[in-house]
């Protein structure tokens, strides 16, 4: 019987658990989905916006699979440095497929950007997420948002539009999710009335999909502005024909809205495109006060070029969302330059040689590139790796129960019933605030709701 490790319960990790327990090439897996955090799911529960209700809805999908006879989910389980060595995981199993995204973001690396008031849009997202690795007093007395008036957003991608879109919420709005308590409080008493989100490409090279940016359309109380010109130094802007389907759909948006008449709404959503940020720039109290840009034009290899012409924009608040990254994990080779594990179809390389019984999936495997639907092919690529090669793993000895193994070794899991404790203990709490689900805020209140005592 072919036992398999899956590290990580995001969808890349559980479209690999589904793809092992649903084949018929190789009988009778046993996979034990293994993850740092004591709740699954990944970036669907600590990445989706919270007010993207129907995408957060998959974890519906994702639950399924992971209730499967077959499948054990095990949550509070660190690999590495302090945690179950990944060698440790090789011995304990026949296969060990990780799938652990990619958590770092990247810097800008201008001067500046360790001001205060100056974040990334990945500690952002946490906040108002409640990933429990965020301390929650390190942000009680700033709550990002409070003194702001102004934000900068950098980045015109999927995550940029979320942050730009939070921010210009309602407390009506966001009080129907599962936002926790704390960010809901700072949001709702957020004076932010003014978002500059900003790129140093043009519109049609944004990352951001149609249905995100028309989302910003449509926030009540909100005008968003663009400046024609501007979005007019976008040579395919003039004539989108030859854009795929998606980017011919973004200009369009942004056309529509370069053409209708101003509204006078209460916030405004400024977009902007080919300005390059070259520095964070103080105020009087030692915080962000302000953004330094370039102004740069298209090259005509696909970037763009500096103009030495530069604008400042006022902010209180700047949020860089210009990417995410790999982290390096002990035990496993990794490639700096690509922030990825190198693998040949999801087979782990050292050396350039095969090895043995290691894959990958997700933003470890192939980058942080496509959306969440990305993930099920990238998975099934690297499962039909693993099933061609299982006659050859199967026929190394390893103990009948690698969790008894793990057990006796110390590891206190939280398992599938000790989630189940956890959603039970965020609905109870969402009833006793007049709200649905809460999202319990760190990591003492979701082991204690487990019945746990802390991270493992």
């Amino acid at each position: 019987m072919l036992q398999v490790a899956v590290v990580g319960s995001g969808p890349s990790g559980v479209y690999a658990a589904q793809g092992l327990v649903q084949q018929e090439r190789v009988p009778g897996v046993r996979v034990d989905v293994l993850d740092r955090l004591p709740c699954p799911y990944g970036l669907v529960r600590y990445g989706v916006a919270p007010d993207h209700e129907k995408i957060k809805s998959l974890q519906g999908t994702l639950c399924t699979v992971l209730e499967h006879e077959r499948v054990r989910f095990l949550g509070g389980v660190l690999v590495g440095p302090q945690g179950v060595p990944a060698a440790r995981l090789r011995d304990l199993y026949h296969a060990v497929v990780y799938c652990v995204g990619a958590a770092a973001d990247r810097r800008l690396g201008v001067p500046g950007e360790e001001l205060p008031g100056s974040w990334s849009a990945t500690d952002f997202v946490s906040w108002y997420s409640a990933h429990p690795d965020v301390v929650s007093d390190r942000f009680a007395a700033d709550g990002f948002v409070a003194g702001a008036r102004t934000a900068v957003v950098i980045g015109v991608g999927n995550v940029a539009v979320d942050v730009t879109r939070i921010l210009a919420r309602g407390a009506a709005e966001l009080s129907a999710t599962d936002m926790p308590q704390a960010a809901l409080d700072a949001l709702s008493a957020s004076r932010v009335r003014e978002i500059w989100t900003v790129g140093r490409r043009g519109p049609s090279q944004a990352r951001f999909t149609t249905k995100e940016l028309r989302e910003l359309g449509a926030l009540p109380d909100t005008d968003v502005v663009v400046d024609p010109a501007e979005l007019a130094l976008d040579p395919a802007y003039l004539d989108p024909s030859a854009l795929p389907a998606a980017q011919r759909r973004n200009v369009e948006v942004l056309r529509g809205w370069a053409e209708r008449p101003r509204s006078f709404g209460s916030r405004r959503i400024r977009l902007r495109f080919f300005l390059r940020p070259v520095a964070l720039l103080p105020a009087g109290d030692g915080r962000v006060g302000a953004v330094r840009f370039e102004r740069t034009l298209p090259d005509g290899l696909g970037g763009v070029t500096g103009t030495g012409r530069y604008e400042d924009i006022e902010a209180q608040l700047v949020l860089r969302s210009v990417g995410y990254r790999g982290v390096a994990l002990e035990g496993l080779p990794f490639d700096a330059d690509r922030g990825t594990v190198p693998h040949l179809a999801g087979r782990v390389l050292r050396a350039g040689s095969v090895a043995p019984g290691e894959y990958v999936a997700g933003w470890i495997k192939r980058g942080p590139t496509g959306v969440i639907g990305t993930n099920r092919p990238c998975a099934k690529e690297t499962v039909t790796s693993l099933l061609d090669d299982a006659p050859a793993l199967v026929r190394r000895g390893i103990v009948s129960d690698p969790l008894a193994a793990l057990r006796s070794e110390g590891l206190r899991p939280v398992d599938w019933s000790g989630w189940q404790s956890i959603e039970r203990a965020e609905a109870a709490l969402g009833a006793s605030l007049g709200r649905s689900v809460v999202k319990l805020p760190d990591w003492q209140a979701l082991m204690r709701a487990a019945g746990a005592d802390g991270p493992l």
